[in-house]
């Protein structure tokens, strides 16, 4: 199951406690004070695993709480710092404080890792107290608490190319063909309700990473179908690929409606370089000709059955997202 938001909270460790103690030998019967620190209280850090491809863990357990120090003993003796705590996420995850927009932290590396909760203090021993004039203290001190917070953690894929169409435009069949990846395909709408990703291999040892998001429909920047939940992983990829059905009445205007909904979700999405794609070549009636968008530099025909142009296509999505389209 894929899984792309989670909310949790996380606890770092108390400090312990310092000691209040005195040396007792045989032959030192007013010993001076000897109560240790107590330990730093964990931290929790959150660390990126390319391993990983999904939030779903996170549905399951939401507290993170690390361990707190020991305490100070005597004989001047310091408490154990608590163990830290370490939170695997996928490549491509924000964290956020709930409640904020801030990102705290947008982990795009594999084996990124950072703080985010940090471990209390420990408490200071009563030798820390000793001054020419109290030679003797009795005071220590309790450990600091840990840092609590509640976080959001999004995840937004990592895509070379984003394919983007209305629903069956062909594009998890087209992303069967070219790739390893092999997501749901069948002859009716929003057959694909999860993004998926698959490595195209392009000649002799290069590759990119091609993303099949969920149709959109006019109206998605506003939440509608799929909208609101899918739109945000387009925001990661380099360039992009309109697949729009050959079949379709008035294909001009359905590529209007997917630009319009990728420029009113964000306009980060519309500066990224594009090709219009026209998939099952295959349906296309013995008159059909050429269509010309404008704007748009280059228009592909391929069919994802017959295998017509998807060579030429992997040339071009290949060059798009190298940036030298």
């Amino acid at each position: 199951m894929f899984i792309d938001y989670a909310k949790i909270d996380v606890k770092a460790g108390q400090g312990g406690s310092g000691c209040m103690s005195f040396r007792r030998e045989k032959h030192v019967p007013r010993g001076g004070p000897d109560g240790g620190d107590g330990g730093k209280g964990g931290s929790i850090f959150i660390k990126t695993d390319r391993n990983l491809h999904t939030l779903i863990d996170f549905r399951y357990k939401k507290i993170y709480k690390a361990k707190r120090g020991e305490h100070g003993k005597g004989d001047g003796k310091h408490g154990k710092n608590g163990p830290n705590l370490e939170i695997k996420v996928p490549v491509g995850t924000m964290v956020k404080e709930l409640g904020t927009e801030k990102i705290l932290y947008d982990l795009v590396d594999d084996q990124q890792e950072y703080i985010i909760a940090k471990g209390g203090r420990g408490g200071r021993g009563n030798a820390r107290f000793v001054t020419p004039e109290n030679r003797a203290p009795r005071d220590w001190e309790v450990g600091r608490p840990g840092e609590e917070k509640t976080l959001e953690l999004e995840l937004k894929l990592l895509a070379d190319i984003g394919l983007v169409g209305l629903p069956n435009a062909g594009k998890s069949t087209l992303l069967s063909v070219i790739s390893a990846a092999r997501p749901k395909i069948a002859d009716y709408p929003f057959t694909t309700l999860q993004p998926h990703l698959g490595i195209v291999k392009y000649k002799d040892y290069n590759s990119f990473v091609v993303a099949d998001i969920p149709g959109l429909i006019e109206g998605a920047h506003k939440g509608k179908g799929l909208g609101h939940q899918f739109l945000k992983h387009i925001e990661r990829t380099r360039a992009l690929a309109f697949l729009i059905d050959i079949t379709d009445e008035n294909p001009e205007e359905t590529f209007n409606v997917l630009y319009k909904e990728l420029s009113a979700f964000s306009k980060i999405i519309i500066q990224k370089p594009y090709v219009v794609v026209f998939t099952k070549s295959d349906l296309q009636s013995d008159d059909f000709k050429s269509i010309t968008f404008k704007k748009v530099k280059q228009v592909l025909i391929i069919s994802a059955v017959t295998g017509e142009g998807i060579e030429v296509l992997k040339d071009n999505l290949y060059l798009l997202c190298r940036e030298e389209f």
